[in-house]
């Protein structure tokens, strides 16, 4: 999957970045200022997408790290088997099978339109449309 570049200074709340092979999603941040012989320091936490685990780094401020691109796509509830559901992708027409988050479970029928996430090819159910 294509990403691109950034340095952790130039980052702000709410962007999406990778840490440890997961996707997380920026709540706050700090950084402080340069030393006399130092760097700048940053200070941050994160929220992982899938696993909605928290994170927090302390990086210098050059440190880069990769942004993914999340590809938000539709796709049509063909079935539900326990807690899977097959679902169809309106614009490509292939078929795949998506775990049916907690929040979901009562909204997700078969026939309903849903948005799913490509996250370097990590698929999660994210709404019904």
């Amino acid at each position: 999957m294509a990403f691109k570049l950034m340095d952790a200074s130039q980052l702000k709340e709410g962007n999406t970045i990778m840490i440890d092979g997961e996707a997380c999603v920026i709540r706050s941040m700090d950084i402080s200022k340069t030393g006399k012989h130092g760097h700048a320091k940053c200070r941050f936490e994160a929220i992982g997408i899938i696993d909605g685990k928290k994170k927090v780094m302390v990086v210098p401020g050059h440190e880069r790290f990769e942004v993914p691109m999340i590809g938000k796509l539709r796709g049509q509830v063909l079935s539900i088997v326990g807690d899977r559901a097959s679902i169809m992708d309106l614009e490509s027409f292939e078929n795949l099978e998506l775990t049916i988050p907690e929040e979901l479970k009562a909204e997700v029928k078969e026939g309903c339109n849903i948005e799913y996430w490509d996250i370097e090819g990590k698929r999660i159910l994210k709404r019904v449309v």
